[in-house]
């Protein structure tokens, strides 16, 4: 639940933003033309990704690149209550500030990964100290500081230790891509997404799609995501320690129970029939 919102406006779009939300709750966005810089205060969280998921911490601060992305906010503490901050970069925008050319470090697009986890640094811890102190007295708040505050992200993501993966932001902002349905469901395997997530990660409605990955795998989602897990889940049977519970819960099963129906089904032997077969 969304208990408050305030955000900072630069022409007529929404350039900084801080959120107070009560865990548990699913964070969407969609940066199809944009990327964005999002500082957890605190609370735990899983951002999800079509290139895949990575866990946040409190004090966390995350770089999210073009595509669409949710945060599951997990329960944490008696309050459950996070505190967000976030800076929108837009291409345009950062083109206006930049008097219309693109900063010079920008570079030709490498890497297919659509968040960066930043290494906390006290200049960032120091610039999010600020940016709190704009939102308790707005009144100081113009376009002028608006622009500056940009800049002053960009030039301190740039001279800290984070200066390779923001190198990349720039590269991927400029540089549009494609979402491939392949790596979306390949990257989310083992990450009990539903079919609307992942379709919501492709940029896609659920009908186009579940017609999109029998295009692509020439089987429906739930069989082939199922004997991916399955196969997965047999492996670590075979070479690990994990108990079956703990085997189930990392190939995305829930329900334990449901895990050994669907194992037994698929290879006609219980998980600790198989793994006790495996050892002789």
């Amino acid at each position: 639940m969304v208990i408050s919102h305030e955000k900072f406006d630069y022409r007529n779009k929404c350039l900084i933003e801080k959120v107070v939300i009560k865990a548990p709750f699913r964070f969407a966005v969609d940066f199809h033309e944009e990327a964005c810089f999002i500082h957890f205060s605190a609370g735990e969280a899983r951002i999800n990704s079509p290139s895949g998921q990575l866990p946040v911490e409190p004090e966390d601060s995350v770089l999210l690149k073009c595509g669409s992305h949710f945060a599951d906010l997990l329960k944490h503490g008696a309050s459950n209550t996070y505190e967000i901050l976030v800076v929108h970069l837009y291409p345009d925008i950062l083109r206006s500030i930049y008097k219309h050319e693109i900063p010079s470090f920008v570079k030709a697009a490498t890497s297919s990964s659509l968040f960066q986890k930043l290494i906390p640094d006290q200049l960032i811890g120091k610039f999010i100290e600020n940016l709190y102190f704009y939102f308790d007295n707005p009144a100081l708040v113009s376009d002028e500081l608006l622009e500056l505050k940009v800049k002053e992200l960009v030039l301190l993501l740039i001279q800290t230790k984070n200066a390779g993966s923001v190198l990349q932001l720039f590269s991927d902002l400029f540089t549009p891509r494609q979402v491939n349905i392949r790596d979306v469901v390949n990257n989310h395997l083992f990450s009990n997404l539903s079919l609307e997530d992942l379709a919501r990660l492709s940029n896609m409605s659920i009908s186009t799609f579940q017609r999109s990955f029998r295009a692509s795998f020439h089987q429906s989602p739930a069989n082939y995501i199922r004997t991916k897990r399955l196969e997965r889940a047999k492996e670590l049977l075979g070479v690990s320690t994990l108990s079956v519970g703990e085997i189930a819960f990392q190939t995305g099963f829930n329900d334990v129970a449901h895990f050994s129906r669907a194992f037994k089904a698929a290879f006609l032997l219980s998980p600790s029939g198989y793994r006790n077969s495996a050892k002789t």
